[in-house]
């Protein structure tokens, strides 16, 4: 019997209304962060990672919106 919780993270899920601007929302707030983060932090392996993590906290944002 098929894992019901692996069927739905590995399948492609078709926006509903109104969830690309609610992913837009999430990209822009997180845009300015990154943009203080930039202008704010030395360039560093520090900085780097904080950029990284940021933009995984986008991607699980944007997939919890999607897959709930």
């Amino acid at each position: 019997m098929p894992n019901p919780q692996i069927e739905n993270n590995f399948k492609y899920h078709v926006p509903k209304e109104g969830q690309p601007e609610i992913y837009e929302e999430i990209r822009n707030k997180a845009k300015e962060l990154a943009e203080l983060i930039d202008e704010k932090c030395p360039k560093s392996r520090e900085s780097s990672l904080a950029m990284t993590n940021l933009e995984q906290a986008v991607m699980w944002a944007n997939a919890g919106v999607a897959r709930n």
